[in-house]
């Protein structure tokens, strides 16, 4: 079991001048809970974080190609997303 906070974030902003990677996960457009992890550019474990009941995860990385996995009940599924310095990058993943 990880130390995420159960629940997940508040995904409804960034702190400003970030690197952040936020955004939710779905299944038949519908919120799905469970995790996501953050894998970095040679597929190595980063950092993991709950989703919130509304399937919205935040995560404050590094610059640089990330793949966001999502782990749900009955599914995966990954997503690569490109962080730069300051900026937001919004991943939505449908299971």
């Amino acid at each position: 079991m990880c130390g995420a906070q159960s629940g997940g974030p508040d995904a409804a902003g960034a702190k400003p001048g970030e690197t952040t990677i936020q955004g939710s996960v779905t299944r038949d457009g519908e919120p799905v809970t469970g995790y996501v992890r953050l894998l970095d550019s040679t597929g190595e474990f980063t950092a993991e974080v709950p989703t919130s009941a509304t399937g919205q995860f935040r995560f404050y990385a590094a610059e640089g190609t990330w793949t966001v996995r999502a782990l749900v009940p009955g599914g995966t599924a990954d997503r690569t997303v490109i962080a730069q310095t300051g900026n937001l990058s919004e991943v939505t993943i449908a299971v």
